[in-house]
């Protein structure tokens, strides 16, 4: 692989790992959201997989073919069951507008930038100059999760911030240790079979998952 390759293919994982996680922000359908996640996983992997091959490191590959298996395809279909079992089709009433929300995607990015260049200027390498990225998608991850009011959006929110993390430990390091991944996954793993017992539950006992109106019927 030529440095021009890699620095384009680099650069075009990185370009969808951040457009997907800002298209959640402008999309209500759950199942839409959940496809975005399966979307950003991909992105992850491929730019795993390029980071791998660049370094001519065989682990790395692996390691990046086994995130995108779960991340892509374990976690995405997990959450379509569960959203199958809640009967919930979209994001209902969300805290902030589409609009609103995409603005301040764009303020996020500016402060992802701002904010990670004494990292960057320590290293500058194709690989660390991708890091404002995976902050900005971080930011956004938190975004999601304190302003959607599904449990199945929130979740999403929760794991594009771990995705980010994924993505930011990967490009300023030489690569994860496999046994470190795996914990990691196993407890996203954990976490989604959690939500899929909680949501089948919750719609059997009070017929919808809106955590806002279950707070109101505790109250």
């Amino acid at each position: 692989m030529t440095d021009a390759m890699y620095v384009q293919l680099l650069d075009l994982a990185c370009g969808a790992f951040l457009l997907t996680g800002v298209l959640v922000l402008w999309r209500r359908e759950l199942s839409a959201i959940v496809w975005l996640f399966a979307l950003e996983g991909v992105a992850l992997t491929a730019l795993i997989v390029v980071l791998g091959v660049w370094q001519a490191d065989l682990e790395l590959i692996l390691v990046g073919l086994g995130v995108g298996a779960l991340r892509a395809g374990l976690l995405p279909y997990l959450m379509r069951r569960a959203l199958v079992a809640s009967g919930a089709g979209r994001e209902t009433q969300p805290l902030v507008n589409v609009a609103t929300s995409l603005l301040v995607a764009a303020v996020l990015a500016m402060l992802a930038y701002a904010v990670s260049q004494p990292l960057v200027r320590l290293s500058p390498t194709p690989a660390t100059q991708a890091v404002p990225i995976a902050l900005t998608v971080l930011l956004i991850g938190f975004f999601v999760l304190v302003t959607r009011r599904r449990a199945l959006s929130q979740l999403v929110g929760f794991l594009l911030m771990d995705n980010a993390i994924t993505a930011t430990a990967f490009l300023t390091t030489s690569g994860v240790p496999l046994v470190v991944e795996l914990g990691i996954s196993l407890d996203l793993l954990l976490a989604v079979l959690v939500l899929q017992v909680l949501t089948t539950r919750m719609r059997a006992a009070f017929g919808g998952t809106d955590l806002d109106e279950l707070r109101e019927l505790h109250d």
